[in-house]
């Protein structure tokens, strides 16, 4: 892929002053299945260490509508179904579509019928079926205004059953000629 090997780093602002640091890599297709929330262990070692996107991860579906519309990604939760639940500004800015309209239709059929491929529906249906996601992937949004590719991670959230879309664009390329 030609992607692999870029990468990123943000710094996004939290609450509070605080702020979250995220580095962004797009490397080879990988799967990875997120730890079980309920094991425990006896040590008297030091709790694992966790990355900033595993913080924000935990700490998104807290977030005020405010605060997920001053993410510079996006970022979209979707239901067991597909279907939009939150759709942030940063994502229908740079998608150049009317985020309000896209609450609650299906991200899959109605939205983003491109997705609908092994690479991106696959993961989220096999995400769903065994409760536990936690991917990132290249993709290529084609729209008549240009490609945008991105990076996206997948994950799911036991907490409400529903999937989070991070979407951060790599690149904008224009359309080939027809």
């Amino acid at each position: 892929m030609a992607l692999e090997g870029k990468s990123s780093r943000r710094s996004l602002p939290f609450r509070a002053g605080l702020s979250i640091k995220l580095d962004i890599a797009l490397l080879p297709q990988e799967k990875t299945v997120a730890p079980p929330s309920t094991s425990l262990a006896l040590s008297n070692a030091p709790p694992p260490k966790t990355t900033p996107t595993d913080d924000l991860l935990r700490q998104v579906e807290t977030l005020s509508a405010s605060e997920l519309d001053a993410l510079p990604f996006g970022l979209i939760q979707l239901d067991r179904t597909g279907r939009i639940l939150k759709f942030n500004q940063t994502e229908a800015k740079l998608a150049r579509i009317n985020r309000e309209r896209q609450l609650g239709r299906n991200f899959f059929d109605d939205v983003a019928p491109c997705t609908k491929v092994r690479e991106f529906y696959g993961r989220f249906l096999n995400g769903l079926s065994q409760r536990s996601l936690y991917e990132t992937f290249g993709f290529i949004f084609k729209f008549d205004h240009g490609w945008r590719n991105v990076a996206i991670t997948m994950f799911y959230s036991e907490k409400t059953d529903s999937v989070w879309v991070l979407i951060s664009q790599t690149s904008v390329t224009p359309p080939p000629a027809r």
